[in-house]
């Protein structure tokens, strides 16, 4: 089937291998794991959520708390001392649903108060707390 071009004459060796066997050899592998390979299917299975008639909460309750430069802490507008928050955290955390604690630190707040007062949310069940006013750092 292969054909020898220039060369040598008849006594001489072929110095080219004969690539149609090998060829062919691989289309028939090549349609046998065609032929083996299960179909895929193409469907992905995801497990939804039913959709319920419940009608969702507008505008959720927010509690601002502001920690002023001075470690001065306003529970929406109003001073409170740093020891007085664990009542109002936990007078809150047991609503439902819980508010949101939206926390604004002043740019030279101490990091003392502010971590006192985010372990105390935190130790009296608060989930939702927040920074905000983040814009003073940039």
């Amino acid at each position: 089937m292969s054909m020898s071009i220039g060369g040598g004459g008849e006594d001489e060796p072929m110095m080219e291998m004969n690539m149609t066997p090998l060829i062919d050899v691989l289309l028939v592998l090549l349609v046998m794991f065609i032929i083996t390979i299960p179909v895929m299917t193409h469907a992905v299975k995801l497990d939804m959520p039913r959709p319920t008639n419940a009608a969702q909460q507008s505008d959720p309750v927010v509690i601002n708390l502001e920690i002023d430069f001075d470690g001065t802490v306003l529970w929406n507008g109003s001073p409170v001392t740093v020891d007085a928050l664990d009542g109002y955290f936990r007078r809150e955390a047991a609503n439902d649903p819980q508010p949101e604690l939206h926390i604004r630190p002043n740019k030279r707040a101490s990091y003392d108060i502010v971590a006192r007062v985010l372990a105390a949310a935190q130790r009296n069940g608060l989930l939702k707390i927040g920074f905000v006013g983040n814009e003073q750092f940039m």
